[in-house]
């Protein structure tokens, strides 16, 4: 499949010329509650009022946490608690959010075992959605997306440390599975994938890791480490998710790091305390020369519909990333409405 040729549908929507916005979610699940929902309510329900700046985005990425497809059948090999299937209507609501690619590198594209994965590799490229993080081999698993718009080429990698068992092979479809080390050879696939992103004209790469425990609101230092040197190897924009909260902000030599964008859409039970129902939408202002400025949203999920947050779970986003990116040495402005990242702090080594 030729990654480039997906990424040529994509126009300009912010009218300037060197500059694109991207908006980037942490996990969309559109399977069980929220698929009867699309189907009751239509598949604009799950984006609530967030569809605007979903839609009037350069470009839309996201963790795509669940599979789509009528086929398979829940995997069984080992133990597994949770499968997340969605149906056709996940598609249009993809589409209707404008939603250009999604991340398939995660613990949950395989739920219903290799046909159904197969399944959605065809519903997404005939829909004109580009993916990474899965494929049907080795080598299209890690091969980098391509995506265009006002000219700009951005490349974007999709790992997983999530699920050992379901790395793709030469010959067996699966993810892009990878540690979470900075030893080698493990991390010179990091390098590898900048490469070949680069091979492809990316004048930009960005880096989406599944990866870690659940409902942790710090990454540790191996986390750290590991995403610190994903920068050194040339990768512009880092983004994480897994936790199901979202964790602190880092400015590291410029380059924003986000090492948790917690859930944007789910069913999910919600925990009183760590609140795993609230995070935010991602809005990075790009260029070639990298991320010209990054702001957050704080949204809310209920009733499997996300919105923006307001009153006291607004005042919770804010001060709760405020004080977890202080602790890396990144300083957020509360703007009333949106939270912005100054770029230009570095990050306490």
């Amino acid at each position: 499949m030729n990654r480039e040729g997906e990424s040529g549908r994509h126009s300009h929507k912010s009218g300037r010329d060197d500059l694109v916005t991207l908006a980037l979610t942490g996990d969309v699940m559109l399977g069980r509650l929220v698929d009867q929902a699309m189907l009751a309510e239509g598949p604009y329900y799950p984006w609530g009022n967030m569809l605007p700046l979903l839609r009037n985005a350069d470009l839309t990425l996201v963790n795509l946490e669940c599979v789509v497809a009528s086929g398979g059948q829940p995997w069984t090999r080992w133990p597994k608690v949770f499968h997340f299937r969605a149906g056709y209507v996940a598609l249009d609501a993809l589409k209707v959010a404008g939603v250009d690619f999604v991340s398939l590198a995660n613990n949950h594209v395989l739920d219903y075992e290799e046909e159904a994965l197969l399944e959605m590799l065809g519903h997404l490229t005939v829909n004109g959605i580009a993916w990474a993080g899965a494929g049907r081999n080795r080598a299209e698993a890690a091969r980098p997306a391509i995506l265009e718009a006002s000219g700009i080429r951005l490349g974007v990698l999709s790992f997983t440390d999530n699920e050992p068992g379901w790395g793709a092979t030469d010959t067996t479809p699966g993810t892009n599975y990878l540690r979470v080390t900075v030893d080698e050879p493990d991390f010179a696939r990091v390098r590898e994938g900048v490469a070949q992103a680069r091979r492809l004209g990316a004048d930009l790469v960005i880096l989406s890791n599944h990866w870690g425990p659940n409902m942790r609101l710090r990454p540790t230092a191996e986390f750290r480490r590991f995403a610190q040197a994903a920068v050194d190897a040339g990768v512009d924009l880092y983004i994480g998710h897994s936790a199901h909260v979202m964790q602190g902000v880092e400015v590291y030599h410029g380059k924003p790091i986000i090492y948790d964008a917690g859930d944007f859409v789910d069913d999910y039970a919600v925990d009183a305390e760590l609140r795993n129902d609230l995070s935010a939408l991602i809005l990075a202002t790009v260029s070639r020369r990298g991320v010209e400025r990054l702001e957050l949203v704080p949204t809310a999920i209920d009733l499997c519909q996300v919105n923006r947050a307001s009153g006291e779970d607004y005042a919770l986003i804010a001060d709760r990333l405020r004080e977890l990116s202080g602790e890396l040495g990144t300083r957020i402005v509360d703007g009333g409405n949106r939270l912005t990242v100054e770029l230009s702090m570095q990050a306490a080594a």
